[in-house]
């Protein structure tokens, strides 16, 4: 008996082996490439902080949620939408950064790197392109609308929901990857005359002021009846915006204006994001389609009208859009370094400030079916833009009261004279490079101010000597100048540059400044216009069919354009684009 019992053992004990066996034999055939489950990642983007929630089966990437909440809305969102279906349709790493959005798209990308890390994946074998999965998209296909849109910055936002709101079919075309175009880098504000918020600060301020000033500033070459048009039409197109939520209500200065009317956000942050934000959620509410990646390649001309626009998807198939009309705004042309050479060529190698996107692409489009242009040789360089990166700095900053110093710790000229004057004056001291000098006092009042410092664009010091020591600019020289212009703010009398507004003395530590020099920024010239914002041949008749807004157009500014109009432009006849189009379709 205990024989037979020790052979039953060793038997059961085998057996239970090779059942083990078999099991172990199994899970490494059901192992997959994940551990199926939801996991976190968290990385840092351009604004804060960015979370990646990713849901993964055992052999597949199923979802991801993007929460980025202190990024810039457009540009986050599509970058957003982008990378996340880009990683899932090819189950890869190895997808390309959106254009316009590479900070938010480095941050996306290793917060879902980060929690497929957990999932206890292959990143290396993610990160190889020849793992890809490769998926066919599909082609797009013609479209018949009332309205084609060709731009989704400010103005072709702004079109199509007016045009959308007078009942009339709307598609935008956007060649870029994400929506806002220049509007997502517009950092100042907009300008409007005689409003609720300019009384409410005791400011006095009319629109024939604005008018004159903005004469002035354009070198006498603004068209009267387009720049009458703005100022009269900026008050609504203000109330609109805020009525969406825009908060446009803090009030301050902008160089060469003789009151301040340059209206932004409350707590200083740059206006363009906000805006583009607001017409975005709109556009959402009212399903206006929206086609990212896609290039209008030419207009489509019948019988002298503009009757569609022949383009290209995302996946380089051409597709046709009919429609009753076009409108473009598609921006200006300071992105294209061979076409501003074209028209001034004392501008080669100079950075630029505008998103890949500002080619000049639909004023050659209007060319080629006749459209006339006006101002196409005026093009602005703004004066405080990173010596490095071309990044623009707000013109706010001198309008709150920051002041420039050159190389020698002095100030050479007033901070608040018009752009071209500045820039000027800059590119005259050692190096052509400034410093914007500003106060910790400064940066607590500006979220713009703020973001400059976290992204380390500003070098600090608790003194000014120190300052000066940090910079290499003579520590006396700089305090000396810093003193002086204390003085100067405190007798309201600026004895060397006759600077008006003297709002910060500047007098407390701790202090911040930013070296800038001057870069490309607004082409004023364009498309030929009329106020109702008809395109018009070389004969000054109407091309029937044919609309544009925004820095696609000329005659708007002249021959400099002052800080903060562009906003008023872009919102006030992008507005008139759409209403117009819509109410002259038969």
């Amino acid at each position: 008996m205990k024989k037979l019992t020790s052979i039953s053992f060793v038997f059961i004990a085998i057996f239970m082996l090779i059942i083990a066996g078999c099991s172990n034999n199994t899970n490494t055939e059901e192992k997959g490439k994940f551990n199926a489950g939801t996991y976190e990642g968290v990385s840092t983007g351009h604004g804060g902080e960015i979370k990646a929630t990713v849901v993964v089966s055992k052999d597949k990437i199923e979802k991801i949620e993007i929460s980025a909440d202190k990024e810039t809305g457009s540009i986050s969102d599509g970058a957003t939408t982008q990378l996340t279906n880009d990683i899932i349709s090819s189950q890869s790493l190895a997808v390309d950064v959106v254009s316009g959005a590479s900070e938010s798209s480095n941050g996306i990308i290793e917060a879902v790197t980060k929690a497929l890390e957990k999932s206890g994946a292959d990143i290396e074998a993610l990160k190889d392109a020849a793992n890809k999965v490769i998926v066919e998209e599909q082609q797009q296909e013609d479209l018949d609308v009332d309205i084609a849109i060709i731009g989704a910055g400010g103005a072709g936002l702004s079109a199509a929901l007016k045009a959308s709101e007078a009942g009339k079919s709307v598609v935008i075309l956007e060649q870029m990857p994400i929506i806002g175009g220049n509007t997502n880098r517009a950092t100042g504000g907009m300008n409007v005359a005689g409003t609720k918020y300019q009384e409410a600060d005791g400011i006095k301020d009319d629109k024939q002021t604005w008018y004159d000033d903005t004469m002035k500033g354009g070198k006498n070459l603004n068209d009267p009846q387009l720049l009458k048009t703005l100022v009269d039409n900026a008050p609504d197109a203000l109330e609109w915006l805020n009525d969406m939520g825009a908060g446009l209500t803090k009030v301050t200065l902008s160089g060469g204006q003789t009151n301040p009317r340059i209206h932004q956000p409350e707590d200083g942050s740059p206006v363009g994001p906000v805006i583009v934000e607001v017409l975005s959620n709109k556009l959402k509410e009212l399903n206006i389609p929206i086609l990212l990646n896609t290039t209008a390649d030419s207009l489509i001309e019948k019988d002298g009208t503009i009757v569609g626009v022949k383009a290209t998807d995302k996946n380089m198939n051409p597709f046709t859009i009919n429609s009753k009309s076009v409108i473009l705004a598609t921006g200006g042309f300071g992105a294209n370094a061979e076409m501003v050479i074209e028209y001034n060529e004392n501008l080669e190698g100079f950075s630029t400030t505008n998103h890949a996107g500002a080619t000049g692409s639909g004023i050659t489009m209007a060319e080629e079916v006749g459209a006339d242009l006006v101002d196409i040789d005026q093009i602005q360089i703004h004066p405080t833009t990173d010596p490095e990166t071309g990044y623009l700095f707000t013109e706010g900053l001198r309008g709150d009261g920051a002041i420039l110093v050159n190389k020698e710790g002095k100030r050479f000229t007033n901070e608040l004279l018009t752009r071209d004057i500045v820039s000027k004056n800059i590119l005259a001291q050692t190096d052509k490079i400034a410093y914007l000098v500003v106060n910790q006092e400064m940066a607590d009042e500006n979220a713009s101010l703020s973001g400059y410092i976290e992204d380390g664009y500003a070098t600090k010091g608790e003194t000014i000597e120190a300052l000066g020591s940090e910079i290499g600019i003579d520590s006396s020289t700089l305090a000396t100048t810093l003193k002086n212009y204390t003085k100067y703010v405190n007798n309201n009398n600026d004895e060397e540059f006759d600077r008006t507004h003297l709002t910060q003395t500047l007098a407390e530590g701790p202090y911040y400044t930013i070296p800038v020099t001057p870069g490309i920024h607004h082409t004023m010239g364009g498309l030929k216009i009329d106020t109702q914002t008809h395109v018009l041949d070389k004969k000054g008749n109407k091309i029937k069919g044919l609309y544009a807004a925004g820095e696609v157009t000329g005659g708007i500014h002249g021959g400099n354009r002052i800080g903060g109009n562009a906003v008023a432009d872009i919102i006030v006849f992008g507005r008139i684009a759409g209403e117009t189009s819509a109410n002259e379709i038969d």
